[in-house]
């Protein structure tokens, strides 16, 4: 328990309360948060599903343009069970999660590393930085037919596209944490005889690893849009084909539950990626609202 927790806890309590009950009221209090969060995020998701349904029902809105909550679950169902008109629904997805994974590891390792290395080098940040603004500058979605020309209608064009899409957001983000890192405990740590080498290592990237880890969030995100405006502008599987089928044919259905299988695979890679935060990044002080 964190010493926020003790005075935020104390508080409310008469002199002499042990140790002991303190915990256990902030064990409990955190429980009813984290159920009333729950309670408000299931009843939001039901009364948009209920009224997007009761539109469509009623005739409010189109269903052929809007669909329908109850529409989009039965494609999904059918996609699942009987697979799509491309093939099975599990192969285009994980052509799409291949594509967005390797795009999303490679993207952010280079720009962890370039990001760092810029950011420790004053000289090489202001030499490189006009051309980064430059290539940042160009829309994605142009990207995305110069790879497919350049690199073909198969896997190495949506990875160049989820890189690019990925590497931006690392970069600043690691490039702006080295930046940001605590001088003081730069000068102790020379005054203590470590290298440039130590002192990246033990010193710098992890005071930076808060703003890499923030950008690491979104980006998975990135990756997957990415992948998808690859698959969309040409391919052969991918979530992004169906979408594009789909688009073609007027399916609303179908656009909206590839939509959904994109969101509910988003939503799991950000699950995923908190827990690996907070194995990496114990250190770090407790946030002040899960101290409340």
């Amino acid at each position: 328990m964190t010493d926020a927790t003790i005075n935020i806890s104390t508080a409310n309590f008469r002199p002499g309360t042990s140790d002991a009950e303190i915990e256990a009221a902030a064990a409990k209090a955190a429980v009813n948060r984290r159920r009333t969060v729950l309670f408000w995020r299931l009843g939001i998701l039901i009364a948009f599903l209920g009224s997007w349904e009761l539109a469509g029902r009623m005739a409010w809105i189109d269903p052929f343009f809007y669909a329908m909550p109850s529409t989009i679950a039965g494609r999904l169902y059918e996609w699942i069970t009987e697979g799509t008109s491309e093939g099975p629904l599990w192969y285009h997805l994980y052509v799409t999660m291949e594509e967005s994974v390797l795009g999303f590891v490679t993207g952010s390792v280079a720009g962890i590393i370039i990001g760092v290395a810029l950011g420790r080098n004053r000289m090489a940040a202001d030499i490189f930085s006009i051309y980064i603004k430059l290539i940042n500058s160009i829309p994605r979605v142009v990207l995305a037919p110069i790879f497919i020309m350049i690199l073909g209608l198969g896997l190495a064009s949506k990875v160049a596209l989820a890189f690019v899409m990925v590497f931006f957001v690392v970069f600043h983000n690691a490039f702006q944490g080295v930046r940001e890192a605590d001088r003081a405990m730069i000068a102790n740590a020379r005054i203590l005889g470590a290298s440039d080498w130590q002192l990246t290592r033990s010193v710098i990237v992890p005071s930076a690893m808060s703003w890499i880890f923030a950008s690491l969030h979104v980006s998975f995100g990135f990756a997957i849009i990415g992948a998808i405006v690859g698959e969309f502008v040409g391919s052969r599987f991918g979530i992004g084909l169906l979408i594009n089928i789909a688009k073609g044919s007027f399916d609303a259905a179908g656009m909206y539950a590839a939509i959904v299988i994109v969101m509910v695979v988003a939503l799991g890679a950000e699950y995923l990626m908190t827990l690996v935060e907070n194995r990496l990044a114990k250190w770090r002080p407790q946030p002040l609202h899960e101290t409340q």
